[in-house]
């Protein structure tokens, strides 16, 4: 089948944008949706794309799908992923250690907590924040003002929270708060 005469569903690579799945026909273009733009694109159906998988473009072809759906389930998707948990690694060197709270009058009794727990609350704590940042940065209502004097508190709870850095395994995971730089 030639590049020119796709369906929608059929499956292509670009030579800059890499594979891709055509969303839309028009009369002169296709509407690629890009895995590595995270996006649509706008391709001359004369472009000589690479046919990974065509469709014909028959009626039934997409099952009445349509770019908006795409971006629906797109939204759907990326909605979800905010909400899961990455997983991060702890130093090995705090492997099976203990946190041990002890209070400064000896009648008191300690409390231990290992560090695994302490740990993934740290992280939860981080990962809420980021949640946090990504809202105020999307919401509709707030000025650029607003945002960033919201966005300056943030920052300063992960300076306040940097203590725990010796905690991660490595330093991409660890709390940023502002340079004085």
């Amino acid at each position: 089948m030639e590049s020119n005469n796709l369906g929608i569903g059929s499956r292509v690579e670009h030579p800059h944008f890499g594979k891709g799945v055509i969303v839309d026909v028009a009369s002169e273009t296709y509407t690629i949706w890009f895995k590595s733009q995270n996006g649509t694109k706008g391709i001359n159906k004369d472009f000589e794309l690479k046919v990974l998988q065509a469709t014909d473009g028959g009626a039934d072809t997409a099952g009445g799908i349509t770019l908006s759906d795409i971006e629906q389930a797109l939204d759907n998707i990326l909605e979800r992923r905010l909400h899961e948990m990455q997983i991060v690694p702890m130093g090995s060197r705090w492997n099976n250690g203990t946190m041990i709270l002890k209070p400064g009058d000896d009648t008191l009794q300690s409390k231990e907590v290992p560090i695994e727990t302490f740990f993934h609350k740290i992280v939860m704590v981080r990962d809420r924040l980021r949640l946090i940042e990504q809202k105020i940065n999307a919401h509709k209502g707030l000025t650029d003002e607003d945002k960033v004097d919201m966005q300056q508190y943030v920052t300063a709870i992960y300076g306040s929270l940097t203590t725990f850095n010796v905690l991660f395994k490595e330093t991409h995971h660890q709390f940023k708060g502002s340079s004085k730089d």
